[in-house]
């Protein structure tokens, strides 16, 4: 099997289901509890949350676990939401757990304002400029595509926020970048900032939400109080662990440089190929590509019988039509339709990389050759 679609989900690290399995069969105990082993357990995840604070570059703020991005997202938005005449600023690039949200304050009646991309997959800067002012009370983008692999310049962003409204919070959604992309989040400053642990080897089911200042959000889910009471319901820690075992055995630096070696070897391929064009984009783990005169779709089904597996954009939006994402950026309704998405990991090899290429070329020209 060659998986090139890692943007959707990573194979977990064996060692993390070892760790897994200890934390679910072993050291099961509920955090919340007050004899010393549960004690001693609190005091293990208090320790993740210094981990992924470093890891993110900070020594600030606190670290909220949840049960992964989607539910991260809601509540960076929909806590931070405030009565009165506040507005609400997102990019139309945004995972619908975000996207979604943004139309449910809408539906409630706030003021919400959506900035288009340009056509390399960011944020239009100079329309956010414009947009923005003191009545914003939230910024919400994201940190690298999803469907495209570009990335958002937030120090840019960070220094609109604080040349215009000052006042707003900035949420990043930083799923597609933490634990892939070198970066220090006290360079762009952000209040919220996303994370998804499926995203970089780790389990399903867990995520985290960083709170610059934890005093600016409310909860949105009621019961015993966990997680400060912004997030209650007890942690699910074998998850959490094995998450942290994840964060702790990847060399972000050096899998970068990987991985860009990985995506420059599968460009140099495949533009050789007529009929395949490609977005550049910043992040090594991410292509977009369309095959002209053949449905992304039909290509991806002739490809996972060859057991190669790609994508068509996010796995959370597949089943819906279009792709709101790509027709920002400018595309026409040929190109999305053709439209693929291949995602890496350091786990492959170039050898994979090469034949991936030769098979999806010849696939290609066989499924062109019959729609002709």
């Amino acid at each position: 099997m060659i998986y090139l679609d890692n943007a959707a989900t990573t194979k977990m690290f064996e060692g993390g289901a070892d760790i897994y399995k200890k934390y679910a069969c072993q050291s099961f105990f509920n955090p919340s509890a007050g004899y010393n082993k549960s004690i001693e357990l609190a005091k293990e995840l208090d320790g993740v949350r210094e981990l992924i604070k470093r890891r993110l570059g900070t020594t600030k703020g606190s670290i909220i676990f949840t049960s992964g991005a989607t539910e991260s997202n809601n509540l960076a938005i929909i806590g931070s939401k405030r009565n009165g005449k506040w507005e609400y600023v997102f990019s139309l690039g945004e995972h619908p757990s975000v996207y979604n949200v943004a139309r449910f304050l809408e539906s409630q009646g706030h003021i919400v304002h959506f900035v288009g991309l340009t056509k390399n997959g960011q944020v239009d800067y100079e329309v956010l400029r414009r947009v923005v002012n003191d009545k914003t009370r939230l910024i919400s983008v994201m940190h690298v595509s999803n469907e495209t692999g570009a990335v958002n310049d937030l120090v840019k962003i960070g220094e609109i926020r604080k040349e215009r409204c000052p006042q707003a919070l900035l949420h990043v959604d930083g799923v597609q970048a933490f634990c892939k992309l070198p970066f220090n989040i006290e360079d762009f400053n952000a209040d919220l900032y996303t994370i998804s642990a499926h995203k970089f080897h780790g389990p399903k089911g867990v995520g985290v939400l960083y709170v610059k200042n934890p005093s600016g959000l409310k909860n949105i889910v009621y019961g015993g109080g966990q997680e400060g009471g912004y997030r209650s319901g007890t942690e699910n820690v074998p998850c959490i662990m094995a998450m942290k075992y994840a964060i702790e055995n990847i060399d972000v630096e050096k899998n970068y440089q990987y991985v860009k070696g990985l995506k420059d070897c599968f460009i140099e391929n495949i533009e050789k190929a007529d009929g395949v064009s490609y977005l550049q984009t910043e992040s090594p783990y991410i292509l977009s590509l369309s095959f002209s005169g053949v449905n992304g779709e039909t290509l991806m089904r002739a490809l996972q019988d060859k057991d190669i597996y790609v994508g068509v954009g996010s796995a959370c939006s597949t089943k819906k039509a279009g792709n709101r994402v790509l027709e920002s950026m400018g595309m026409n309704i040929d190109e999305i339709k053709s439209h693929i998405r291949v995602s890496f990991s350091e786990e492959l090899k170039l050898d994979d990389i090469q034949k991936a290429c030769h098979e999806i070329i010849d696939t290609y020209y066989t499924i062109l050759e019959k729609v002709k």
